[in-house]
């Protein structure tokens, strides 16, 4: 169906006009920037749309409209050529006057005589009841199928507003307008003498009249024309004369010649013969392909260079259904330019702005340049052309939306006040009014749920409960495959050998995870605790105590050592004791040294003498020590030495003095171990360690490394090949491709929410006991919004590494069934969602492409990627790329 749109064609950058208009601008009088673009429809092409869309929501189209009678004229007519195909003159005119009738109702005579009425609406109501006509393909309308091609072509008009006679005179001037598009207004008002019937609903005529009265008073003028530009859309089936016989070469022809006059065709290839007297080019108003019938909704977005992740979002979001209800209708008027969280109105403007190119009919790939650039002046971060997330993108676009269309001017203040064992939908309700007392927008209508978030006390029990508002559903994927992991275990305390132990955590939890499966093997008490270290060089290169890291940041070929430590309730610093010894060289003036053995460690407080060091360390050693043979007596002597007490110790200190002064015993003539304290210097990084005087340690370093040097003798009575026993996270043997993880939708909501406790960081202050403690957390669903977003989180985070969950989440598409999930039991809306969009993630972490996947009526499924747009099965639906769910409820 053809229309007729009038607007400005100096229009300002706000103000979205769809069409690509092949005209040269002309001069503008003062008035013409006082109109939105406006449409001319046939009228009861309108009624079919207003009549069902009524008023609901932000797209109703309700609302009188006022008529105004008229006639049609030409001035200098055509000229005929031979076979009936007329031919214009340059000054060559259409003059339709127009007289103002009053306000006036449809009638049921009206009904029946609207046939060839029109209807002038603005660009928002256009929009609206085009897009209804689009939901509505195959069901009887008023015009067939084959007529509703997306015929649009420009034409400019000059408008005269004439006070005496309260009328409107139009002037379609040849000179002004291509040949084709002149021809075909002369179709559509002047093929026989008739009376014109014009609805106007848009009051932009009536404010036409309104503006000239205050010009005529201001200046005195009343004879300035006002040029503005028309659309037509919708009247291609009031063109009857055909050539059946020239068909195919005629559609060939227009294709070539005309490309921008789609009045001249219809969907079945047809042409008009007296459409083809212009042989001037033009563009496709829309870059659209002639002929082409494919439904609203399936245009494109160009990548601007790594923008496929807003392209994602967008096409989920821009399909969102009641969205484009009211983003095609009347948005502006819930603008807010106050708001100072707020980016003024321009990031919604420009939102609407783009979703309206996306759903003008016909178009090609649209590029969102002036978008970004919007969003980029407003979030830095996405200025650039790195490739980002689209979930956090799609977070600060609802955010920003919201913000920008947000009904509430001035926000009240609202307290939060204690629940007070009143009931839980008293309080709920209350939190809900505050919300909306301050947060009222179409985002929050359709998009916005509630929480109930409960706290409560490890000790005195004590439940605190709030009821928070959620954009999105963040859902973790629980993993059912497990990992076999190997670690060894080393005590802390001298009572026992190091030994490996197999567990088993979910292929993709966490280091918390390991962890207590650790301590269950391990049967570890109440008293103690799990450091987890890896080791690298027979030295510890890093301790993992994230409990939130994934094990799938370890490797398989990693060795990790659990060291077994009572729990730090002083701030007692730990000591790593490394091991070397003297490698045999040939050169016996340059002695060199190997490191070997897995470290040890313990909890030191004492550090007053380097002597409580060496009996530290005798300690951790004693589980290594070979048992007596009767037969070597100097075995025996050195296993006495090295077990001296601290009393013997000092003794044998006070002996034997040397020169110097220094005291002398075995532990100087190489029989007994040397200890070097690692001073963080890095012209003298290791410091020998006296026995009789104290270690300098910094009280802020937490871990104190010190280099044991092993002499011969202790390496032949102690068993350092236990100590060298360090095998990996999982053996080449055990090796085996990871399955495909497969996990439930619904596991994911159970693992949501689930209670769990708080962690050490984020202790909670109890308002009974007056202290800080760990409680623990549960989320409960308490109301669900309209359009639910369900973000799965395949994306972790770590000071190291960044991973990527590649399981595959087996989501419903047609009935998602949160019923069993709501807490509130009384809450009677319903709780079946229906899938309409996924936004998808294809590769790692390092690099990747975002698609989407969107419904788009008759259970038929497109994939945008990006510029391309097609069909898919909706068995093709489900990837384990899915990352970002839109559902709608049923």
């Amino acid at each position: 169906m053809d229309s007729l749109l009038f607007s400005s064609t100096s229009q300002d950058d706000d103000v979205f006009t769809p069409f690509d208009h092949s005209f040269s601008p002309l001069q503008q009088p003062s008035l013409s920037n006082s109109t939105y673009p406006l449409f001319l429809v046939p009228f009861r092409w309108w009624k079919e749309a207003r009549e069902a869309v009524g008023s609901g929501g932000s797209g109703g189209l309700s609302g009188g409209g006022v008529l105004y009678n008229g006639t049609a004229q030409v001035t200098d007519a055509f000229d005929e050529e031979e076979g009936g195909m007329a031919v214009g003159r340059r000054d060559s005119e259409i003059l339709v006057s127009m007289r103002r009738e009053l306000e006036s109702k449809i009638s049921e005579e009206e009904r029946v005589s609207s046939e060839g009425d029109f209807a002038l609406v603005s660009e928002w109501m256009f929009l609206t009841a085009l897009k209804w006509h689009n939901d509505m393909t195959g069901v009887e309308s008023f015009l067939p199928e084959e007529d509703s091609s997306h015929d649009l072509f420009s034409l400019q008009i000059r408008l005269l507003c004439v006070l005496e006679t309260n009328s409107l005179v139009i002037k379609i001037s040849q000179k002004d307008n291509q040949f084709g598009a002149f021809n075909t207004a002369y179709n559509i008002f002047c093929t026989e003498p008739r009376l014109l019937r014009i609805w106007d609903f848009s009051e932009q005529a009536n404010q036409l009249f309104t503006n000239k009265r205050k010009l005529f008073r201001d200046s005195g003028q009343s004879d300035e024309e006002i040029i503005l530009e028309l659309q037509v859309y919708g009247f291609s089936y009031s063109i009857k004369a055909r050539e059946k016989g020239k068909e195919d070469m005629l559609v060939e022809q227009s294709m070539i010649d005309v490309p921008s006059f789609s009045g001249s065709l219809k969907m079945n290839g047809s042409v008009d013969k007296v459409n083809l007297y212009s042989r001037v080019k033009q563009s496709p108003p829309l870059g659209r392909r002639y002929g082409s019938t494919s439904p609203l909704g399936l245009t494109g977005l160009y990548n601007l260079g790594n923008t496929c992740f807003m392209n994602s979002a967008i096409q989920c979001l821009v399909h969102t259904p009641k969205l484009v209800d009211y983003f095609l209708g009347d948005f502006r008027k819930d603008l807010n330019f106050e708001n100072p969280l707020g980016m003024h109105g321009k990031l919604a403007i420009a939102f609407g702005d783009l979703l309206r190119k996306l759903w003008a009919p016909g178009t090609t790939p649209v590029s969102p340049r002036m978008f970004k650039s919007s969003i980029a002046s407003f979030a830095p971060q996405f200025s650039g052309y790195n490739q980002h997330d689209s979930q956090e993108f799609l977070a600060f676009l609802l955010d920003g939306l919201h913000e920008d269309l947000n009904r509430v001017k001035r926000k009240p203040y609202a307290e939060a006040k204690d629940e007070d064992d009143r009931p839980d939908e008293v309080v709920a309700d209350e939190y809900w009014r505050n919300h909306i007392s301050r947060n009222d927008s179409v985002i929050v209508d359709l998009c916005q749920g509630q929480y109930r978030s409960s706290l409560a006390c490890p000790v005195c029990k004590k439940l605190s409960i709030t009821f928070d508002p959620f954009m999105y559903l963040s859902l973790p994927l629980p993993s059912t495959a497990l990992r076999k992991m190997t670690l060894t275990v080393v005590s802390t305390d001298g009572t026992t050998l190091p030994h490996p132990v197999t567990v088993s955590v979910p292929i993709y939890g966490s280091l918390e995870d390991l962890v207590h499966a650790l301590g269950t093997a391990c049967s570890l008490r109440e008293d103690e605790m799990l450091l987890i270290a890896e080791i690298y060089n027979n030295s510890i290169i890093r301790i993992l105590d994230d409990p939130d890291d994934s094990v799938d940041l370890i490797r398989d070929n990693d060795q990790l050592v659990a060291y077994r430590l009572a729990k730090d309730t002083d701030g007692t610093p730990l000591v790593e004791f490394m091991h070397q010894r003297e490698e045999k060289s040939y050169i016996r003036a340059f002695p060199s040294f190997e490191k070997f053995g897995i470290p040890l460690m313990a909890r030191m407080a004492d550090f007053s003498k380097g002597s409580e060091i060496h009996k530290q360390f005798l300690k951790l050693i004693d589980p290594f020590l070979m048992p007596a043979k009767d037969s070597s007596s100097d075995s025996d002597t050195t296993r006495n030495t090295a077990h001296e007490d601290e009393e013997m110790e000092d003794v044998v200190l006070d002996e034997d003095v040397n020169l110097d002064g220094e005291a002398v015993n075995e532990l100087d003539t190489g029989s007994d171990f040397e200890f070097y304290l690692d001073s963080g210097n890095f012209l003298a990084s290791w410091v020998k360690i006296q026995m009789d005087e104290p270690v300098s340690i910094s009280k802020s370093n937490r871990l104190i490394k010190v280099l044991v040097t092993w002499p011969e003798k202790m390496i032949e009575d102690y068993d350092t090949s236990i100590l060298s026993l360090l095998r990996d996270v999982c053996e080449p043997a055990l090796m085996s491709k990871k399955p495909q993880e497969s996990v439930s939708l619904y596991k994911c909501v159970d693992a949501f929410l689930k209670e769990e406790p708080l962690g050490p960081e984020d202790m909670w202050y109890c308002p009974r006991c007056k202290e800080h403690r760990q409680a623990s957390k549960k989320l409960d669903l308490w109301r669900l919004p309209e359009i639910l977003v369900i973000h799965l989180k395949r994306f972790s985070y770590n000071r190291y590494f960044k991973n990527k969950l590649e399981t595959f989440v087996d989501f419903p598409i047609d009935d998602f069934d949160l019923s069993s999930y709501i807490f509130d039991k009384k809450n009677n809306f319903c709780h079946h969602y229906a899938l309409y969009a996924v936004s998808n993630h294809y590769g790692g972490m390092g690099g990747g492409h975002y698609t989407a996947f969107v419904q788009l009526g008759n259970n038929r499924w497109y994939e945008f990627d990006d510029s391309l747009v097609f069909p898919v099965n909706w068995e093709q639906i489900k990837t384990s790329a899915a990352y970002v769910l839109f559902y709608r409820r049923i």
